[in-house]
């Protein structure tokens, strides 16, 4: 079912929107070469104590995944793109490493996600963190009152056609409120002017990710982490959106240092 939030709803999401985007960016400046993931799963869980929250994840046990999720912290590297599962993993020099987090503050629930390179960059992972950047940005610009919800897909998929990628459309975007996840689906993909109409208090998580070479992909043995089907390397952006009579509202916008 989908929900319409009040505008007064969407005022209390800001608490939980502020705390996700403050932890995202506490685990973008965190990563770096001899950095475990396990540590920046417990910086984010450190977090969530010092205020109170509630991991979206680690009870978390949809029919795609394995068993309950056990982190509060996706953490993706390389050729893992989505749902990457925290391990022993140090990070080396060079890594392209996507943060996925999702917590419930005061009873509402914001999402986001956010890729960097650690190290020394290969430009082909820069271009593809910009390529799934600017495709993020393309969707909020049209989440807007009157547009259809094929009118956000089709724009994230615009960008990634013009930068050559393929697009996945097993996972996506979707609704976010009192769970994280909840309707409507939101595909990385899609015809402008098709599907839902778009109106204000509907809140969403609007989330590109793309592969360098393929969008294939396959489970880890873990029975989460996702990786593509030929090994080459992936990035993930996301933001909780909520749209309003004056727009999108980026709830898990991250301040600019």
């Amino acid at each position: 079912m989908i929900e319409l939030r009040t505008p007064t709803q969407i005022e209390q999401m800001r608490p939980a929107g502020r705390f996700v985007a403050d932890v995202i960016t506490a685990l973008g400046a965190a990563a770096d070469v001899g950095v475990n993931l396990l540590e920046l799963d417990e910086l984010a869980h450190k977090m969530i104590r010092d205020i109170g929250a509630e991991s979206c994840y680690i009870d978390y046990h949809p029919s795609f995944g394995a068993s309950p999720f056990g982190k509060v912290l996706c953490t993706s590297v390389n050729d893992a793109v989505l749902h990457g599962l925290p391990h022993d993993y140090v990070l080396q020099d060079g890594d392209l490493v996507s943060v996925d987090f999702a917590a419930k503050v005061e009873g509402w629930v914001a999402d986001s996600a956010l890729s960097v390179v650690v190290g020394t960059p290969r430009a082909e992972d820069l271009a593809l963190i910009e390529t799934t950047t600017q495709a993020l940005a393309a969707g909020i610009e049209q989440a807007r009152p009157g547009n259809r919800l094929g009118d956000i897909s089709a724009a994230i998929g615009d960008v990634a056609r013009a930068a050559g990628l393929g697009v996945n459309l097993q996972f996506g975007g979707h609704g976010v409120g009192r769970t994280m996840h909840g309707e409507p689906h939101v595909p990385n993909d899609g015809r402008a002017g098709r599907g839902l109409k778009l109106r204000p208090g509907l809140v969403i998580a609007i989330e590109p990710w793309f592969l360098h070479t393929t969008d294939e992909i396959y489970t880890d043995d873990d029975g989460w982490t996702l990786r593509s089907k030929d090994g080459s390397r992936g990035a993930h952006m996301e933001h909780t959106v909520a749209i309003t009579i004056d727009g999108p509202l980026v709830l898990t916008e991250r301040a600019v240092a």
